[in-house]
């Protein structure tokens, strides 16, 4: 899948630690929009049928090995056919030396040919993850994400509700802070949203009456974290007399994020409530749901085999 987003090449070249064979044509502007990764075997044996050039072009030892049954000659036609298409860059896996004919139409074409020292088939993995982290759909949402005994719980709700005060409260009993204000929210895969901060509002939490604070510096680096999974949703919203709050939590709610659906709570807000207190249980109770309890379930198990006894009992 494409899309508008993109990770500049040099940045995967300093992140995997590849060397730089041959740089190419506008090698330090060139960016990846494509967030899979092709080995040509197909296309050094002459189909091109549905090839895509804007992907990266990675060749390993069986693509070397068949190229090393063929002459000089036709190595040179099937390198000659592969980088007149302009490839973003072509990777040699192993350590493999490139072929003569390969490094003359890279310089016929003025290609980028870099080399990385890792097995083929773990090098492709690792840099096909990577990439669908940095072109992942995204958005941004006002909110504060913070993570609660392993789970990415983000809070949303209308400004002044108490989503930072609760926040500063979580990371003083020992969770951490992920983001406050808005939170940049990534498809990762297709059942999982990965959270994190802006750069310029990375570590900083608003607090009304007292101002920007830096939590890493005032808490400490186990404070904060830089990226979280989203686990659950909490809405926060000032307790209203005569709304009906669901009292057992039979029902599942979900929000809707990058059609992604994460469990959702509302919570109403009042003074004397604790919120950081809730938090912490809902954050607990989310788990043993993943992990197949249910204590609302279990509770109304034992309220209905209760009545069936006592109406057995009068029965008889």
């Amino acid at each position: 899948m494409e899309h508008d987003y993109n990770v500049m090449l040099t940045k995967l070249v300093s992140e995997f630690d590849l060397e730089v064979v041959r740089s190419g044509k506008n090698y330090e502007e060139t960016k990846i929009c494509a967030e899979d990764v092709c080995r040509p075997g197909l296309q050094l044996a002459g189909f091109f049928d549905y090839f895509d050039p804007n992907r990266l072009q990675l060749i390993g030892k069986v693509e070397t090995t068949y190229l090393e049954g063929v002459s000089s000659e036709e190595r040179r036609k099937k390198f000659d056919a592969l980088l007149s298409y302009d490839i973003p860059a072509l990777i040699l896996s192993r350590g493999i030396e490139p072929f003569p004919e390969c490094m003359e139409m890279a310089e016929k074409y003025d290609r980028t040919i870099l080399r990385t020292q890792e097995v083929t088939s773990e090098f492709m993995s690792t840099l096909v993850a990577s990439l669908k982290v940095y072109l992942s759909p995204r958005i941004t949402r006002h909110g504060v994400l913070v993570e609660v005994y392993g789970e990415g719980v983000l809070l949303l709700g209308e400004s002044g509700v108490g989503k930072s005060e609760t926040a500063i409260e979580l990371v003083k009993r020992g969770h951490r802070l992920i983001a406050d204000d808005a939170v940049e929210i990534k498809k990762v895969t297709a059942q999982s949203l990965m959270g994190s901060a802006p750069e310029l509002i990375r570590h900083y939490i608003e607090l009304r009456g007292i101002g920007v604070i830096d939590v890493r510096r005032l808490f400490g680096m186990s404070a904060i974290k830089e990226e979280q999974e989203i686990n659950l949703v909490i809405n926060l919203e000032p307790w209203q007399e005569g709304m009906l709050y669901d009292r057992l939590g039979l029902e599942n709610l979900y929000t809707t994020i990058l059609d992604v659906q994460v469990p959702t709570l509302t919570i109403p807000v009042k003074p004397g409530r604790n919120l950081a207190v809730i938090i912490e249980v809902a954050a607990m109770n989310n788990r043993h749901k993943k992990m197949g309890y249910n204590a609302a379930l279990e509770f109304t198990k034992q309220i209905n085999q209760h009545f069936d006894e006592a109406l057995n009992s009068q029965n008889k």
